[in-house]
């Protein structure tokens, strides 16, 4: 026998960790960060509970794997996308470590490297998102123009004509 209020329980916390990844991932097509995944993880937690939801979840996981193929196409964008990987991971880093202000800092010491520990930490750790994900979108896409294609169908035949 379940626990009395445990479907509840655990409808408000699905609930509650959707619409953080909802809203963290809109955060993230702004900020560093994988923001379609975080859309798409958000939606679809909160699709079990809202029908809007649902009708949003596959055109968002199109639209992501769409820019996951179109981010490895080339090797200018890959080295790019490495390259922002890397800068994001050194400054990550850089707020860690936390080195006292330049001497040509023009502010006030207390505004170098704001937000401090755990804004390296997130920084550190969206670098390695980063990272493997362009490792994954470069096994899944890169010189397979048939699962690319694939892709494409897909979305085409998913997306209503409002959607588009």
């Amino acid at each position: 026998m379940g626990v009395p209020g445990g479907g509840a329980a655990k409808r408000v916390v699905l609930e509650t960790l959707g619409w953080v990844l909802l809203l963290a991932g809109v955060a993230a097509i702004f900020l560093p960060g994988p923001g379609l995944l975080g859309i798409f993880a958000g939606l679809a937690l909160l699709s079990q509970q809202y029908d809007w939801a649902e009708k949003r979840v596959e055109p968002v996981r199109i639209r992501a794997l769409r820019g996951a193929a179109e981010g490895v196409e080339t090797w200018p964008r890959i080295t790019a996308s490495l390259l922002g990987a890397v800068i994001l991971l050194a400054c990550g880093v850089l707020w860690i470590l936390r080195p006292p202000a330049p001497d040509w800092w023009p502010l006030v010491e207390s505004w170098w490297l704001p937000g401090g520990l755990w804004t390296g930490v997130t920084q550190v750790a969206s670098a390695f998102i980063a990272v493997g994900l362009i490792v994954y979108s470069y096994r899944r896409f890169h010189g397979k123009p048939e699962a690319v294609a694939a892709l494409h169908r897909e979305g085409d035949s998913d997306e209503s004509p409002s959607m588009r």
